[in-house]
């Protein structure tokens, strides 16, 4: 549309439609700068290329954001963070990583510790869980995926009747509490 309908003395002074294709034009170049970092930061096992018979295609991810917000013992609200973004602080671009960070819920019971993660994707063999004093690691490295978790305990457990089984995506292990420190120990996952 031009600029003929506007009455001659509006279109000496005031030119809305050049201002708002201007602002267009800097909004433009501001997101491919940004797409363009964006692509030079990212880490290189997240881009993949695949030849196919029409050519080279490139696939970038998995990229996965999410948050959990769950009402804790106390009435407040308890918001968890889970995938491979981390937001950056104000003014700075997200972080960016190859392992993701599981959805993990801890609960603590009487008698015992249970630490459900949802880890999809995974045999249960590639799972690796290691016990340090009261902290989990969860520890996935395949091609395929990468999962990786350090979860503070409320307690400290016995390590040696722990268990863990991984059904359809979901791991739960099942920590007995105990006092006094103990060494690392692996647990084998079921």
């Amino acid at each position: 549309m031009g600029d003929e309908w506007w009455p001659p003395w509006w279109r000496r002074r005031f030119r809305p439609f050049e201002l708002i294709d201007e602002m267009m034009r800097e909004f433009e170049r501001w997101f491919e700068e940004e797409f363009r970092r964006f692509e030079r930061e990212l880490p290189r096992d997240l881009v993949r290329e695949i030849r196919t018979p029409t050519g080279v295609r490139r696939e970038i991810g998995p990229i996965v954001y999410g948050y959990s917000i769950t009402i804790g013992p106390d009435g407040r609200p308890v918001i968890r963070e889970f995938g491979n973004v981390r937001p950056g602080r104000r003014g700075e671009p997200p972080m960016l990583t190859v392992e993701r960070e599981p959805l993990v819920d801890v609960l603590e019971e009487e008698d015992r510790i249970r630490v459900i993660a949802e880890v999809p994707g995974v045999q249960k063999e590639d799972i690796q869980l290691d016990l340090q004093e009261n902290r989990l690691i969860i520890k996935v490295d395949t091609p395929q995926r990468k999962y990786y978790k350090e979860v503070d305990l409320p307690g400290e457990v016995d390590a040696e009747n722990s268990k863990a089984n991984y059904n359809n995506g979901v791991l739960e292990v099942i920590l007995p509490k105990r006092g006094g420190k103990k060494p690392a120990k692996r647990i084998k996952v079921e």
